[in-house]
């Protein structure tokens, strides 16, 4: 591969998935390294100021500054956006920096912004607080209903947004016919796929205008770093995303990005694993709890259509106990090799109780309207022997009593 060519679109949109994310967005200085360089520097220097006032300009692709531009930050954008299937992307330097970029971006006092009611506390914090504070509306629907996204619509609704799978409930949305609705009514729908990642759902093919993600979560994967990234096309990055970052400066420190770069290498790989063995332990696990809530179950009401939309069910699902708080506790009290942790898309098995972590703040009527009980756990499974996580879970189990 010469120096240039994982950042040449005529040549990398024609690679297959896994070749992409292992050299997709390379770009080699004059070193040859095999590895992707990691650029540690906050500004840049010019031979003359024709250049520079070129850049400034945009009238010069070079490198400006590094809250716009980072060469170690490009090249995990224009992998992230090839193996989304985007026109462009940015990183952020969180998912929930993403998640708010996506929305801030765009909306203005007096728009309206339609958003599913089962999602991450912090992305409902935004619909149902920040967003309004600024004089944005907005309505919280359920996801599944696809009569209530199209009962919702105002004149001056703008944006969908939803996450599907959905934290902690694994609701699932019909990406198609919630996205078809969006473009017929010219409304952005922006789609939060950190459950998933590209190696397992690309909402584009679907439909979607903007793809938003935490990629602390899968592409990432190992718990190293934070994240995020914000996918759509070219007009949108840049004239709509470009001068929100620019002048907010929620900008992915060059360090992140290059371990995220590292993580995609192995995304596919590590994502089907452990849907492998998440897909094994909910089957483990499902005649022992009242309640499943796992996509790749056939338990699971869209299970269906999640496997449409899905390569593989992903490697996070959750369930529900009947002794509330205490026995979900219990359950987590008694683990040995899983550990009680509120991340998720991590190489290691991680189990936490969402009421009391994730949605906590949310408080008790909003949680109950999105259906987070205090029964209710959920589970990131890891790479782990799957021997030895139906040992613990099975031991954790009895102790609770299931």
């Amino acid at each position: 591969m010469k120096k240039t060519t994982g950042m040449d679109r005529q040549v990398t949109r024609a690679w297959r998935p896994a070749t992409q994310a292992v050299r997709g967005g390379t770009w080699r200085s004059e070193h040859g390294e095999t590895s992707e360089a990691l650029f540690l520097t906050s500004g840049y220097t010019y031979d003359d100021a024709a250049t520079v006032a070129a850049r400034f300009a945009g009238e010069d692709p070079g490198m400006t500054y590094s809250r716009l531009q980072n060469p170690t930050v490009a090249m995990l954008e224009e992998r992230i956006a090839l193996m989304e299937g985007a026109e462009a992307c940015r990183a952020q330097a969180s998912g929930m920096a993403a998640m708010t970029a996506a929305l801030l971006c765009q909306l203005s006092a007096g728009d309206h912004c339609v958003a599913a009611r089962a999602a991450f506390g912090s992305c409902r914090w935004l619909v149902d607080h920040l967003l309004p504070r600024f004089g944005i509306e907005t309505t919280v629907i359920d996801s599944a209903d696809g009569a209530a996204w199209e009962a919702a619509i105002r004149p001056n609704t703008k944006v969908f947004f939803f996450e599907t799978p959905a934290n902690p409930t694994l609701d699932i949305v019909d990406i198609a016919h919630v996205c078809g609705l969006a473009r017929a009514h010219g409304i952005v729908s922006v789609v939060d796929n950190a459950f998933c990642s590209p190696a397992l759902q690309r909402p584009m093919e679907f439909g979607a205008d903007v793809v938003a993600y935490s990629a602390t979560k899968l592409m990432d994967g190992q718990g190293r770093v934070l994240a995020g990234a914000v996918c759509g096309t070219e007009e949108f990055i840049n004239e709509k995303l470009l001068p929100f970052q620019r002048n907010t400066g929620p900008n992915l420190a060059p360090f992140n990005a290059w371990v995220v770069l590292k993580g995609l290498e192995t995304l596919s790989l590590r994502a089907h694993r452990q849907s492998e063995n998440a897909l094994a332990l909910g089957r483990f696990m499902e005649s022992r709890v009242p309640i499943m809530l796992h996509p790749g179950l056939p338990s699971h009401p869209r299970h269906d259509l999640a496997m449409r939309q899905m390569d593989a069910c992903g490697p996070i699902f959750s369930l529900v106990v009947d002794g509330g708080r205490a026995q979900a506790h219990a359950v987590l009290d008694a683990l040995e090799l899983i550990d009680i942790s509120n991340n998720i898309g991590d190489s290691r098995s991680l189990m936490c109780h969402p009421a009391s972590t994730t949605h906590a703040a949310m408080g008790d009527e909003a949680r109950a309207q999105m259906g987070v009980s205090e029964g209710m756990l959920r589970i990131n499974v890891g790479l782990e022997d799957i021997d030895d996580l139906m040992e613990d879970m099975d031991r954790a189990l009895e102790a609770a009593g299931l």
